[in-house]
């Protein structure tokens, strides 16, 4: 079983907009509103009990461009990157500007609280650990009886009330 399964909630305007561009192509995308939105990339491992989370998130500044917060049993990072670049070439000036937010959400386990969750910024990853993930992910096996057994015991039970009501 892949453990992404258990973490990955898609984004449902990522998804609309996928089909928007998937039905009505490329030139349905509006040139304003591109490059003003971004979805880094994300991974999920597991290390022993802990989930570990990574994101690839370059050119940020974690304190003022980064949140990762816990809220209502889903991790939520999300972030805003605000870059631009001023160059003089032949006596002329150039900036560029790149700039867009991004979200991503991902479910947690019933018994993750947020003081479970920790987070670091290092080379352009995001990488948040979640201790105790996986501590109650072991498979239970619940017993199964059949129908017939539940039938008999039922029919006995109702049986003995008869008798005992009729006699």
């Amino acid at each position: 079983m892949n453990s992404e399964s258990l973490w990955t909630r898609r984004d449902p305007f990522a998804e609309f907009d996928v089909l928007v561009r998937r039905f009505f192509g490329p030139a349905a995308t509006r040139p304003a509103l591109e490059g003003r939105a971004f979805t880094p990339a994300a991974e999920v491992t597991r290390d022993g009990d802990d989930a570990v989370l990574r994101v690839e998130a370059p050119g940020l500044n974690a304190a003022k461009d980064v949140v990762v917060e816990v809220d209502g049993g889903r991790l939520v990072v999300r972030g805003e990157r605000r870059e631009q670049s001023t160059r003089e070439q032949d006596g002329r000036g150039f900036s560029e500007v790149r700039y867009g937010a991004f979200r991503r959400s991902f479910d947690l386990p019933a018994h993750v609280t947020a003081d479970a969750v920790t987070a670091s910024y290092e080379s352009g990853v995001l990488t948040v650990r979640v201790a105790g993930a996986y501590t109650s992910t072991e498979p239970r096996r619940i017993a199964v009886t059949s129908g017939t057994a539940q039938t008999a015991a039922l029919e006995s039970g109702d049986e003995a009330e008869g008798n005992e009501s009729g006699e």
